[in-house]
C-alpha cells in the first residue's frame, strides 16, 4: 500500500485503513458481531482480541486507523497498542470523532447504546478525551455524523472551537450518516472560518447498496477535501454471511461475479470502493485478523466499468438503505 496524502492536510494515509467501530465494544450492529468475538466479552479478552486485529492491520501495510470516543474502549485499546508495539507517531495517522457519548455500560443489549450531543461543552470534554489517549498520535478529529437536523453546522461556538483546534494544528473533519449525506457535505463544503476552509476531510457511507453520496464526494476531492470511505461492506450486507431471503438474488449476482474472478464477497465490494477516484482511505471494519486478509485482497482485484455496470442493480434508494441499517441488530 503506496501511502498518499490526506487532501490538502500533511497527514500520509494508505489506501485501506481500519476501523475500530466492531472492536471496541461488546455490541455493534455489524452481522454476526457475536461471532467475531468469539462472544467473549471481557475488557481483557477484548483488548487482547483487538490487538491481534491490529497486528494483522500493521502488517498487511494499513497505516490509518479511525476510532471514535463513543466506540466504547476503542480509543483506549488503540493507545495501549501503539504504545506497547512501539509505534512511531510519524509513522501512522489516527483519526478519531466526538459527538456521541457511549452510554451502554459494556453490554450487548442496551436501551440505548450512544447519546449524540453536537454541543460546545462536550466537544471542549471529548477533545481532551482524546488527546489524553492518543496524543501525539491524533492527527485527525471529526464531528460524528454531522447532519442539518442537529444544527452543529450552524452552531458558531462549535465552529469556532473546531477552528481555534485546526489552527493549534489538528486537523478538522465530519462524518455522515443517512440519506442526506450529500446535502450535508455540500454545506459543510460552504464554511469557512478565518478565512480558510474549516474541514480538511469528510468520512461517509458509500458501497455498492448505497452509492447516492458520490457525486458530492467527487466534489469534496476536489475541493481538496480528504474522502474516507466508511461501511463499505454494509455492515456485513456485502459479505457472504448475509443470509436475508430478501437479499438472495443480490447475494447470487455478487458470488457469480466475486466467482469469476476468484476472489471473496468481501474483495470484490471493497474493490468498487478502492477504485473511486474521489476515495482517499476506505475504512476495512474488520473484526478478525481473517477478515484483515480478506479485506486487503481487495487491492488486487481488477476493477473496470464492465465490472460496475453488471453490479449497478445492488444500488437501492438512499431511504430504503438506511432504513434497512436502521434495523440492524446489536449483538
Amino acid at each position: 500500500m503506496q501511502p498518499r496524502g490526506l487532501g490538502h492536510t500533511d497527514q500520509a494515509v494508505t489506501p485501506l485503513g481500519l476501523g475500530l467501530a466492531a472492536l471496541g465494544r461488546p455490541g455493534y450492529i455489524n452481522l454476526d458481531h457475536a461471532g467475531d468475538l468469539g462472544h467473549g466479552y471481557s475488557v481483557e479478552t477484548m483488548q487482547a482480541h483487538a490487538e491481534s486485529v491490529l497486528d494483522a492491520a500493521w502488517a498487511a501495510g494499513i497505516r490509518y486507523f479511525d476510532a471514535a470516543r463513543s466506540y466504547g474502549r476503542a480509543e483506549a485499546f488503540l493507545s495501549g497498542w501503539l504504545r506497547t508495539r512501539a509505534i512511531a507517531p510519524a509513522s501512522v495517522t489516527v483519526g478519531s470523532k466526538w459527538g456521541y457519548t457511549y452510554t451502554a455500560g459494556w453490554q450487548v443489549a442496551a436501551d440505548v447504546h450512544e447519546v449524540k450531543d453536537h454541543s460546545l461543552g462536550v466537544l471542549r470534554r471529548q477533545v481532551e478525551e482524546s488527546r489524553a489517549l492518543l496524543a501525539p498520535y491524533l492527527k485527525l478529529y471529526q464531528i460524528h455524523s454531522a447532519t442539518l437536523e442537529s444544527g452543529v453546522l450552524e452552531n458558531y461556538a462549535v465552529l469556532d472551537e473546531l477552528a481555534r483546534l485546526r489552527d493549534s494544528g489538528l486537523a478538522i473533519g465530519l462524518s455522515l450518516s443517512g440519506p442526506q449525506q450529500g446535502a450535508t457535505l455540500a454545506r459543510a463544503l460552504e464554511i469557512k472560518v478565518g478565512g480558510q476552509p474549516l474541514f480538511a476531510a469528510v468520512q461517509a457511507t458509500w458501497n455498492l447498496l448505497e452509492q447516492s453520496a458520490g457525486p458530492m464526494l467527487a466534489d469534496a476531492h476536489a475541493a481538496g477535501m480528504g474522502v474516507i470511505v466508511k461501511e463499505s461492506l454494509a455492515n456485513g450486507r456485502l459479505t457472504s454471511r448475509n443470509q436475508e431471503p430478501a437479499f438472495a438474488a443480490k447475494r447470487h449476482l455478487l458470488a457469480e461475479v466475486a466467482g469469476s474472478l476468484d476472489v471473496t464477497v468481501d474483495a470484490l465490494a471493497l474493490s468498487a470502493v478502492l477504485h473511486q477516484p474521489w476515495a482517499t482511505v476506505v475504512l476495512s471494519g474488520a473484526a478478525t485478523a481473517d477478515q484483515v486478509q480478506s479485506n486487503v485482497a481487495a487491492l488486487a482485484v481488477p476493477w473496470n466499468s464492465s465490472l460496475a455496470t453488471l453490479l449497478a442493480p445492488l444500488a437501492e434508494h438512499p431511504a430504503e438503505y438506511w432504513t434497512t441499517r436502521s434495523h440492524l441488530a446489536w449483538n
